[in-house]
């Protein structure tokens, strides 16, 4: 029986099929599992979550009001680029666009950020600075994010995990920025379009220690190539120690070294932003 005081969330995993298996053969989760298990932790009891992968060949989303049957759609990150005209793409940027007309909340990461802003007019393009991966430094929240909810028990200034070569190049009608850092400078977004709202990161509160290295396993040889890793050999030497520190949060060595602090550390600062998202946006707004 569904539970009615609880919230039932929808999320979007754009992944491809070809892209999904790539992650777990390099012992990476699937997106869709990493969001599943923080929006069941960062949720009431009884959070129930569905998952789409809109980028399988004759996956359908929900079209119209059967929207309405959820209280969240919680986009995931994703290897595909918002530009690049593909029809699953499209059809995501399409869904979003939906959501906001029915008035449903969405939230996600990275990927998510660059779905709301597109969908609602905004621009999205490759950094020029290149590739942010492993740890973003010193986000930092604008003055609209010291004030917005989304935000709500976070340090001004924090680091996060991260992994994107695009960034939002022009905020759309409705859009602020409410974080940014040196190397991008939209590190978070709220969109508003036909009464509800968007809340996208650019960076990845659903990931830890573990999956940051299995991510970077899987895309090592292209971080050697763009010269973030001197050489395979240096690459692999970073993910032990990232894996070595998952296993024994208490190696202070380890984590001095890398200049890993809270922030990234711990789960409960880590995931701020999901806890506010449903206190704030989700459980409020409730249907059922």
């Amino acid at each position: 029986m569904t539970n009615t005081t609880a919230p039932r969330f929808l999320i979007i995993d754009g992944y491809t099929r070809d892209a999904r298996q790539q992650l777990q053969t390099g012992g990476a989760s699937l997106a869709a599992d990493l969001y599943t298990g923080m929006l069941d932790h960062c949720g009431p009891a009884g959070t129930e979550c569905d998952v789409i992968f809109p980028a399988d060949p004759g996956a359908s989303l929900p079209v119209g009001t059967a929207i309405r049957d959820y209280d969240g759609i919680a986009w995931t990150g994703c290897s595909s680029c918002v530009f690049s005209g593909e029809p699953d793409v499209a059809l995501q940027i399409e869904f979003a666009r939906e959501c906001f007309r029915q008035g449903v909340p969405a939230f996600g990461s990275c990927w998510a950020a660059q779905i709301a802003v597109v969908a609602a007019g905004g621009q999205v393009a490759l950094n020029p600075k290149g590739r942010e991966m492993g740890i973003a430094r010193a986000i930092t929240l604008s003055h609209e994010g010291r004030e917005h909810p989304l935000y709500e028990g976070k340090p001004g200034v924090f680091d996060a995990f991260t992994s994107h070569d695009d960034e939002v190049t022009v905020l759309p009608d409705g859009g602020v920025r409410l974080a940014g850092n040196d190397f991008t400078r939209v590190q978070s977004v709220g969109v508003k379009q036909g009464g509800t709202e968007f809340w996208g990161l650019q960076y990845h509160p659903e990931y830890n220690l573990h999956e940051m290295a299995r991510l970077m396993f899987c895309r090592l040889e292209k971080l050697v190539k763009l010269k973030l890793f001197a050489d395979k050999a240096a690459g692999l030497a970073h993910i032990d120690q990232l894996e070595a520190l998952y296993v024994d949060p208490s190696r202070a060595d380890i984590a001095s070294a890398l200049g890993l602090n809270p922030d990234v550390m711990d789960e409960s600062l880590r995931t701020v932003e999901v806890r506010n998202w449903i206190n704030h946006l989700v459980l409020p707004g409730m249907r059922r």
